[in-house]
């Protein structure tokens, strides 16, 4: 079925994108492109056999559709908040609540963030922040391992595979080097990316996809436990080796367990570049920066123009949960998501309609944030011939502010996780 022409689906109304999300399913994934060309990746002809094919709901078989208007959309909302970070005041106001860790500005800006969407009739919304996403180095292979049966989406294939994700990856960590040693420094001769029990973490196999996209241009890279870096005489080692830069995955963002010590020392002293950081976090992404990004006042205040303001509209009202404001927001739940300050992923995060009481003594304490019900957009999937539907949410992988990929998860339950048949990520296709 041609779906842009098909006239039962073109009475349904709504967009080219949200028609396709609806009604197209004959682009697919294409398992054997894919299969074939992460195991080249990764330099390894078992890599999909052992690394993929063990986590059934990791990867969609079908795309998300966006228009190239909401894409602008949402990158202008980037932007705005890129802009914002800068301002003096916002900046005295995010780092005010911070860590101590998180107040000194070593350079770097933060390797592959992501701004994370969700999709209604409104126009997107956005709900995140993230200074560790996961997902990039598979979702770059994801896009280019689509086929295409419908000519009207081919441009939006071709567009994806043109994407020179690789080559920007790498400018990308070559510039985290040089805003901290500076322009003439030679380049990083050994990269380390490490998160706690690395091989253990369910995204494992971008990390083996990110060593060896590195290896390929020619930078060492390896794979490591932070509790085993160790730094000593000025240098951190991992394995007896010296770090240069450390692609940091880790959900410590101050580094404060025990274990990171070595790298929180190391970091502190500068003795290696660390991306992100704690203060790439602190001024990005932690989940109390979203109530000034949601505060209009707040914005106008610190001195942001007013067309960013506008884009700002489109950040879900967010609150601090205090003793003074407890009762209020009790009362207001139902279109509440509530998130905890010092949370990651969709950990301790409760939606408003389903709080008990008892959950609700624990929010009330303090150390959460009320964010107005943002609705996900819809993606239709068939599981053994039958139409299913399943929630989406987009998400921006950035640097500098510039967008490096988008790409998709579709899910259902209350928070996006990878345990949901015909879920994972989703490549985007601009239509």
């Amino acid at each position: 079925m041609n779906v842009l022409t098909d006239p039962n689906v073109a009475e349904a109304g709504g967009s080219t994108s949200a028609r396709l999300n609806r009604n197209c399913f004959c682009i697919t994934l294409d398992q054997k492109a894919l299969w074939t060309a992460m195991n080249h990746e990764a330099g390894d002809p078992d890599f999909y056999e052992a690394f993929i094919k063990s986590r059934p709901h990791l990867i969609s078989r079908l795309p998300v559709f966006l228009s190239k208007s909401v894409i602008e959309e949402m990158s202008g909302i980037v932007d705005a908040i890129e802009v914002a970070t800068k301002l003096p005041g916002y900046r005295d106001a995010v780092l005010s609540w911070a860590p101590e860790i998180a107040q000194r500005d070593f350079g770097p800006v933060g390797a592959l963030m992501d701004y994370d969407f969700h999709l209604d009739d409104d126009g997107p919304k956005l709900i995140e922040v993230n200074t560790n996403a996961g997902g990039a180095f598979l979702n770059a292979l994801l896009a280019r391992a689509q086929k295409a049966c419908c000519a009207e989406v081919e441009q939006g294939l071709i567009d994806t595979r043109d994407n020179d994700f690789e080559s920007r990856v790498v400018a990308m960590f070559r510039e985290e080097w040089r805003r901290q040693h500076g322009a003439g420094s030679p380049w990083p001769q050994r990269i380390a990316i490490v998160d706690d029990q690395p091989a253990e973490q369910y995204l494992y196999p971008e990390f083996l996809l990110a060593r060896q996209l590195l290896r390929k241009h020619g930078i060492d890279a390896v794979i490591g436990d932070a509790s085993e870096l160790r730094y000593e005489g000025g240098r951190l080692r991992l394995g007896g080796h010296e770090i240069d830069l450390v692609y940091n995955r880790l959900v410590d963002f101050s580094l404060d367990d025990p274990e990171h010590a070595d790298l929180r020392a190391a970091y502190r002293d500068g003795a290696v570049v660390v991306t992100p950081n704690p203060h790439n976090h602190a001024l990005s992404a932690a989940k109390r920066n979203l109530t000034l990004l949601s505060d209009p006042v707040a914005l106008e205040a610190y001195g942001l123009a007013q067309e960013l303001r506008l884009r700002l509209a489109s950040v879900p009202r967010t609150t601090l949960i205090t003793p003074d404001t407890a009762d209020a927001m009790w009362q207001s739940r139902k279109d509440k998501f509530f998130k905890p300050l010092s949370g990651h992923g969709s950990k301790a995060v409760y939606r408003g309609d389903k709080v008990t009481k008892g959950v609700w003594v624990e929010i009330a304490r303090g150390g959460y944030v009320a964010q107005t019900y943002a609705a996900p957009g819809q993606r239709m999937i068939e599981i053994d011939g039958a139409l299913t539907p399943r929630k989406m949410d987009v998400r921006l992988y950035t640097y500098d502010g510039r967008v490096l990929l988008a790409a998709a998860r579709l899910y259902q339950g209350q928070t996006t996780n990878f345990r949901t048949p015909g879920g994972g990520f989703a490549p985007v296709l601009v239509v």
